[in-house]
């Protein structure tokens, strides 16, 4: 390409230049990223966008890949998935561990395929990881062995995951702090990586200073709530998830294997209903139940603002301030008038 950082600070062009110029920012791929924690409207509004711009979703939900792990994850539903194109959603079968290099992959060729069509890829979710994975690329780090994760599944079985993620704050304490000792699927992967690689996780970190589609202007917005308004949103969407029969729903997946996928089995509220199943059920044990699912749901939101205020490309929505209207308004602003 004709010009350099040098020409852009200086403010003086060719022009040649600035053909070149023109030539690449028309020809540069523009897409939408819509974050969040979780219960702030991210579906309705990401299917605002959609209608506006011609665009189509890709789901950066963890669970949302998985078949008939439908109320849980607050799929979208199907009426909606006819009103607008939806990628990267039922996936996957129940006993299939999807993991963070696959939705890379998957999401990559979903936006591939929705330029072709001249339309805008617009990804939607709250799991920061994968969202960082598609910005930054996938971690580096060994294949997995199966015969190491088997050993290490049956020490967890035997010691726990607190024990064993003890091992990794002794070995690796700056990635210990990234994961939960609750979290089995990644206190495996990372004793697998150590065990394998012989090195820390921390090691393999992706580089978050280098793009993996310097091709692609995503435009990354994260919408919330102040804290006392989300945690009520949270908390009524528990609850209305219930009534809408998903304690029903966990008991049938249980029956198709749910406990065998330890990610999926670890997942919020899917986790604390497997809980629930196996007491007397009576009223005291759904009372606990409910509130560890709220609890739990909490605590999630909270990590997810942890997460994404270390993510530099984010712009901030207050959803106090700007109604989901005028949210949208502003982001197709934006997206229409940047480079």
């Amino acid at each position: 390409m004709g010009f350099s950082s040098q020409q852009f600070s200086s403010g003086v062009m060719l022009p040649a230049q600035q053909k070149d110029l023109a030539d690449f920012l028309h020809g540069q791929k523009k897409a939408i990223i819509l974050s969040g924690p979780t219960a702030t409207g991210k579906t309705d509004l990401s299917i605002i966008l959609a209608k506006a711009l011609g665009g189509e979703i890709i789901s950066a939900d963890s669970m949302q890949v998985y078949k008939n792990m439908d109320i849980g994850t607050a799929k979208v539903s199907l009426e909606q998935r006819r009103q607008v194109p939806h990628h990267l959603i039922d996936i996957c079968e129940l006993h299939h561990a999807f993991n963070v290099v696959e939705f890379y992959q998957a999401a990559t060729s979903a936006m591939d395929s929705i330029f072709a069509r001249d339309k805008v890829p617009i990804i939607v979710g709250g799991t920061g990881f994968y969202i960082h994975t598609l910005l930054y690329g996938p971690p580096k780090g060994p294949p997995a062995d199966e015969q190491v994760r088997q050993a290490l599944e049956e020490d967890m079985i035997r010691f726990g995951p607190e024990m064993l993620y003890e091992k990794i704050c002794n070995y690796d304490p700056v990635y210990a702090k990234t994961i939960s000792p609750q979290d089995k699927h990644k206190v495996i992967r990372a004793l697998e990586i150590m065990t394998i690689s012989q090195r820390k996780v921390s090691d393999f970190l992706i580089n978050a200073d280098q793009l993996a589609h310097p091709e692609i202007n995503f435009r990354c917005w994260f919408v919330h709530f102040d804290k006392e308004t989300l945690y009520q949103r949270i908390e009524n969407r528990c609850e209305r998830m219930v009534d809408e029969g998903f304690l029903k729903e966990v008991e049938w997946l249980k029956h198709e294997g749910l406990e065998d996928n330890v990610s999926a089995s670890q997942a919020i509220g899917y986790r604390q209903a497997l809980d629930y199943l196996q007491t007397q059920k009576s009223s005291t044990d759904y009372q606990e139940f409910l509130m560890q699912f709220k609890k739990a749901s909490r605590k999630y939101a909270k990590r997810q603002f942890t997460w994404f205020r270390k993510e530099p490309l984010f712009r901030w929505l207050d959803l106090e301030i700007f109604s989901q209207q005028a949210a949208a308004e502003l982001i197709l602003h934006d997206f229409e008038n940047s480079l």
